[in-house]
Parts: C-alpha cells; structure tokens; sequence
C-alpha cells in the first residue's frame, strides 16, 4: 500500500497526523495495513533511517472512525503523553450525526460496558460484571436537520467502540453508517470524528490544540457545513 500521511505537525518529539477512516491503528487479527507501521515505514524511506523506526502509540481510534491523532517519535515523550492520558489531562472532543435526537441536548452519559473480543461488538453490562469498564462521556447537541443531529462529544474515557455504544444504548439514537449498532440503511464511513485533541507538549510543556474537521463535501457532514464551519 503506497501511504503519504496526512501530516497536522511534527517536531523532533511528536507527529500528530490524521487517521484515515476504516484503517486499524495497529496490527490486528486481519493482518491489513495499519496506521502505526504505515507510519513508520513512511518515516524510514522520508528520513532514510538505519533500522526500525520508533513511534509509541498514546490513543486509538475504533477503525471505522478516523481524525486526529498524536503519536510520540521517543519513548520519553511516549511515557509523559501517556501519563497525561491516565491522568485525563489529554481532551479528546468527537463530533457525530446521529439518526434521530436524544431525549436531553446535553448531557453525561456513564455506565459500564463489557466487550465481546469474539463477536468484536461492545454491550451495555453492570459494575458487578466481570471486565466491565465505566464509561463516561459529556455531549451536546449542535444541530437537528432532516431527523438528524449533529453532537459534539467530550470523551472523558478511552473504552473500546465507547461513543458508538453510548449513544445507540443509551441515547435512543444510532451514529450515522453505524451497521454494527443499528443503522441498516446508510453505507459508507461512519459518522464519528475525532476532531479536537489538546495535551501539554511532553518536553516543552506548551498547550497543543488541534482542530480537524470532517470532510463537509460529503453526506452527512454537508447537512450541517455552516455549523461545523464555525467549530475552526
């Protein structure tokens, strides 16, 4: 796979870069190409570096989600950015479409949830339930247009399929091309972006933000391009 990443910044500590829909962050089950080694081999051949190229992994995105990223180019940086999001001191904001509205336009959302490594899917479970993880994230509603609507998600912990869980189980909505949680109708890439990320630079401790955007050429961001224009 020939791979030119969507670079946002670099330095010699850090690449923030954005992540592509339907593309793991790393290697898994399937064996496709993932983002970190596609990162790295790009960095190997950019940079005509002897040897394996180090890029520590801080956060993920689910597959089909895509967005902004940091990854650290040292193992120092890797530990304090780490650190950071342990300690909830890296925001992660996401925006979503929605089919339909939920009951409140803001609110937080918390429960537990259990993954099903198997089946790959995500369920809603009790604290009792063995592995379960709490879940909590803040939203709040944007826009509403044709049945649809558009939120913007403080992440506030990092569970695997999280936001698309929380907001089909609890939220009587479903994330737009979201098949896995109940949307049968739309294909295509998955309504959820990662689109704000903001940590303290690990070595020279300055406030970093970053700003990404969806695609609004294409449905169903175009439904709601003014709104998200505002949002730079």
């Amino acid at each position: 796979m020939e791979f030119t990443p969507d670079i946002v910044y670099e330095d010699n500590h850090l690449l923030v870069v954005i992540k592509p829909h339907n593309i793991a962050v790393q290697e898994d089950e399937s064996k496709d190409d993932d983002l970190l080694n596609l990162l790295k081999n790009y960095i190997k051949v950019r940079d005509n570096k002897p040897g394996n190229v180090f890029l520590g992994l801080v956060h993920r995105l689910d597959r089909p989600t895509g967005g902004v990223m940091v990854f650290a180019k040292t193992s120092k940086c890797a530990s304090r950015l780490t650190e950071q999001l342990k300690n909830k001191e890296m925001k992660k904001n996401y925006l979503c479409v929605t089919l339909g509205k939920p009951v409140q336009d803001k609110a937080r959302l918390t429960c537990y949830l259990l993954k099903d490594e198997k089946n790959n899917v995500v369920n809603l479970a009790t604290r009792s339930d063995y592995g379960a993880k709490e879940a909590i994230l803040d939203y709040e509603v944007l826009d509403n247009k044709s049945n649809m609507s558009l939120i913007k998600v403080n992440l506030l912990t990092g569970r695997s399929h999280q936001i698309r869980v929380q907001m089909s189980r609890q939220n009587n909505t479903v994330i737009y091309g979201d098949f896995k949680y109940g949307d049968k109708t739309h294909g295509g890439n998955l309504a959820l972006w990662a689109y704000q990320l903001q940590f303290n630079h690990p070595i020279t401790k300055k406030q970093m933000i970053f700003k990404v955007l969806p695609d609004i050429e294409h449905s169903p961001w175009k439904l709601f391009e003014n709104v998200i224009a505002k949002l730079v």
